[in-house]
């Protein structure tokens, strides 16, 4: 058999069902993924139905969702609450012990009800390290002290794991040390590359083997390289494949971000973050802008990606068993009861 491939661009699509449109994009060799936002989702069995309209049309296509828990959790209704990793970091701090055998409870709980909606991965865990500084990570972070994010984020990578769902640490190499938000504006970080190995980069050199995918921060180091970070040869395969070792998914965050736009158009922006080590780009949120990615990567074909496989779920778990299932009600609980919403 044929070592499967993936097109190399993530779109999003436009309602709670698939228009023409969206089915004509989701049919072009170079789309092989799918992001969904709250938009997307009504109840969870027409999110199944959803997912499953869009394996009918490519059956191997992988479908994710920013699902992080706090204020970045896309699906709510039928779903459980997941608070927000800041929390989780501040329990652990606390109670050691029982806080990383919650997180990686956690870490399953939050996979095991996406992967019984159809849907393969969440963008997760941030590992960001922050906690007042950023006005876009501020409590999506675990906190500022590497070793705790380390620490509770492996666990939460092992629970997702034991659910079957692989892991996407962001935003590397780590977006907790400016105020900017880079969805709104080209952040910088004048900081440097001592400094980020000493802090920010600790996170992704010990998690490297056990994370399957990394996504890069639209974010420009000046003083360290000056390419924004999704664009910089130097960041993604000098700094992250070379020296720091990771052979998983590479990932741009949204070439449809206004940090993303210091770049140029969209088909420069595809171009440039293909060239500098990106494995998947994502274009959400702007129509005209996805069209133009595709039109790029079939006039130049650029060739498809056999790393996407290792980001699709690898369990089948079953809603109506998993609802009732005394480790999610379990889990449930101790979230009320340890005060972490």
């Amino acid at each position: 058999m044929s070592e499967q491939t993936h097109g190399r661009l993530m779109i999003d699509i436009e309602g709670l069902f698939l228009s023409d449109e969206d089915i004509s994009l989701i049919e072009s060799p170079h789309v092989g993924g799918i992001i969904l936002f709250e938009r997307n989702f009504q109840s969870r069995q027409q999110l199944e139905s959803l997912c499953s309209s869009i394996r009918s049309i490519k059956q191997e296509i992988l479908i994710a969702v920013d699902h992080e828990g706090g204020r970045v959790q896309r699906f709510k209704k039928e779903f459980t609450q997941i608070p927000s990793m800041q929390s989780l970091g501040d329990f652990v701090k606390k109670n050691p012990d029982e806080g990383l055998s919650l997180a990686e409870d956690i870490g399953w709980l939050l996979a095991s009800e996406l992967i019984s909606s159809g849907i393969d991965i969440s963008f997760a865990p941030v590992l960001d390290l922050d906690r007042n500084t950023s006005s876009i990570i501020g409590n999506r972070s675990f906190g500022e002290d590497p070793q705790l994010v380390i620490d509770t984020s492996q666990a939460l990578i092992k629970g997702m794991k034991n659910a079957g769902m692989a892991s996407t640490g962001k935003h590397f190499p780590g977006h907790g040390g400016v105020e900017a938000d880079s969805h709104l504006e080209a952040a910088k970080d004048l900081r440097e590359l001592e400094e980020l190995y000493d802090c920010d980069l600790k996170p992704y050199i010990v998690l490297q083997e056990v994370l399957q995918g990394i996504m890069s921060a639209h974010l420009t180091f000046p003083n360290i390289d000056s390419d924004s970070v999704g664009f910089s040869y130097f960041w993604l395969t000098t700094i992250l494949r070379e020296q720091i070792g990771f052979s998983g998914v590479i990932f741009s965050d949204d070439l449809s971000m206004k940090g993303a736009d210091v770049a140029g158009n969209f088909s420069d922006k595809a171009q440039m973050a293909l060239e500098a080590g990106c494995d998947m780009i994502l274009v959400c949120n702007n129509r005209k802008g996805s069209k133009e990615v595709i039109k790029y990567l079939a006039e130049n074909k650029v060739s498809r990606t056999s790393k996407i496989t290792n980001m699709l779920k690898t369990n089948a778990i079953n809603w109506n068993d998993l609802k009732n299932d005394p480790k999610r009600l379990n889990t449930i609980s101790l979230i009320k009861e340890r005060g972490l919403l």
